[in-house]
């Protein structure tokens, strides 16, 4: 049985592990880089599972983590109206069993919850377009591309933005 909760310091091992992976699965999906991510603190994680505006939450089975999304909210007055959802990662022997499309309602679910958010923010990888397919199908519209947004080696890939509005 699959359990989605929000990750706590304890879990901050185990989701490196994960980000890692994904790094090394899909490094074209993500703005940061594996030897990034590899120098990062357990400290760091454990400390952004203590935010108040952050939340990550987690795929598990038989306490295994296998899927992750994160949720931000803006913390400038202007823009507090606004979350962004990003790091949607799901462990590809675990893929194609709905958990990536759970994982996103339980983050818009939440986006809901904060009082005041009004939109849920994205950006994806324009080649990508099972996960593209996935937000377009959960209400999330284009509004804008970025050129050339990531370089992967001599590799540029598009990147491109969407929105959900709320209520």
């Amino acid at each position: 049985m699959i359990d989605i909760r929000l990750l706590e310091p304890g879990d901050a091992e185990v989701y490196k592990k994960l980000r890692l992976e994904a790094l090394l699965n899909s490094p074209e999906a993500f703005s940061a880089s594996y030897e990034e991510v590899q120098a990062d603190s357990i400290g760091e994680y454990q400390a952004i599972f203590q935010s108040q505006n952050i939340h990550t939450f987690g795929a598990f089975e038989s306490n295994e983590l296998f899927g992750v999304v994160t949720l931000i909210r803006e913390t400038k007055m202007k823009a507090e109206h606004r979350t962004t959802i990003s790091g949607l990662y799901v462990t590809p022997y675990k893929r194609e069993n709905g958990t990536g499309k759970t994982l996103m309602h339980t983050a818009i679910d939440c986006a809901k919850s904060l009082d005041g958010v009004e939109q849920v923010c994205l950006s994806v990888i324009i080649k990508r377009d099972t996960v593209k397919s996935l937000y377009y199908a959960l209400g999330f519209v284009p509004f804008g591309v970025h050129k050339q947004a990531v370089k992967l080696g001599d590799t540029y890939f598009d990147e491109e933005y969407m929105v959900m509005t709320l209520g």
